[in-house]
């Protein structure tokens, strides 16, 4: 089982047995993911369905604010109306709990193991400045690159501010721009100065280099964790 939809505890037949199988066939997928020190899409995934879960156990309905971006508000209302249908009927809230208390730890187990590989791949990634970094930072060039460093993905970023329900949150758009092969002469300043020629309306942009000491899968890895990072650090 490659995916775990997201109403997968009510969806079909409401049996633990049945709902045990589709589990641990999902986290076994999860697992053959982390393996290959691939985070994305199931990081994710396993954040939601935990909150999903922990929502349904302590509340027997859902909050809205725990659920991240991903899920839409026709896809929640439809989640909270089901779950609202159910809570009158004992038999079916009894199965949901049990099946509630076995998920919760197994996924919980396949978070920590993601969590534990996040963390490394984090701590393998280094953010520094090309050239004079301006006052205005929230939009510019990022430089990303992974050993043997022949290779390096330039991005145009921006980051973004909305408020949440307890603080303001940021998010990051980006938007792939070139790649450019490493050469001797073909310095990181030489790089800002080309963009800096082609695109006009940037003419003193903030530019930083996402670099990595490991070697991760590209999309699956390293670029969602260096986009966290990257806007944990312009946030500071």
């Amino acid at each position: 089982m490659e995916k775990l939809s997201k109403d997968w505890l009510t969806q079909g037949l409401i049996d633990f047995e049945y709902k045990k199988y589709m589990l641990l066939a999902y986290l076994q997928a999860v697992k053959s993911s982390f393996d290959r020190v691939e985070l994305y899409p199931f990081m994710a995934d396993l954040v939601f369905h935990y909150r999903n879960l922990m929502a349904v156990k302590e509340n027997k309905t859902l909050i809205r604010e725990s659920f991240p971006k991903e899920i839409s508000v026709e896809e929640f209302k439809k989640l909270e109306l089901t779950y609202r249908e159910m809570i009158d009927d004992d038999a079916v809230m009894q199965e949901l709990e049990s099946i509630i208390d076995f998920a919760l730890p197994q996924i919980k187990s396949s978070l920590q193991e993601g969590s534990m590989i996040y963390e490394y791949v984090e701590s393998q990634c280094e953010i520094s400045p090309i050239g004079v970094t301006p006052l205005y930072a929230r939009e510019g060039y990022l430089f990303v690159t992974l050993p043997p460093e022949k290779e390096t993905v330039i991005y145009r970023y921006q980051v973004s501010f909305f408020e949440g329900s307890q603080e303001p949150l940021r998010g990051l758009n980006t938007e792939l721009i070139d790649r450019v092969e490493k050469k001797l002469l073909h310095t990181y300043e030489r790089m800002k100065l080309d963009l800096i020629r082609q695109y006009s309306d940037l003419p003193n942009p903030a530019t930083y280099l996402i670099l990595s000491k490991a070697r991760f899968p590209f999309y699956e890895t390293f670029m969602p964790v260096a986009k966290r990072l990257f806007v944990k650090h312009i946030s500071k």
